[in-house]
């Protein structure tokens, strides 16, 4: 089994001054960026845990989210790694 993990701390209120009012149909562009970055960041993590195992692919990979309290987004990727000959 192979993991990544990151706890992404975001100030949205800043991100969403900056940018201004950033809702649109309900979606928030500042959100939905953190989001994918985070999610990025936890499979890069991911991939370079396989790798330094041997690894050359990985299998069976689960993404788990989670909302803490504030602006806390925690990002879970997991799976198998495995080597393919």
């Amino acid at each position: 089994m192979v993991f990544g993990e990151i706890i992404n701390v975001a100030n949205f209120g800043k991100s969403l001054a900056a940018s201004g009012r950033s809702f649109v149909g309900g979606r928030s562009a500042a959100y939905e960026k953190t989001l994918v970055e985070a999610r990025k960041t936890a499979i890069d993590a991911m991939i370079w845990q396989a790798q330094s195992f041997g690894a050359n692919a990985i299998v069976g990979v689960k993404i788990d989210y989670e909302a803490g309290g504030g602006n806390m987004l925690t990002v879970i990727a997991a799976g198998t790694a495995v080597t393919i000959t």
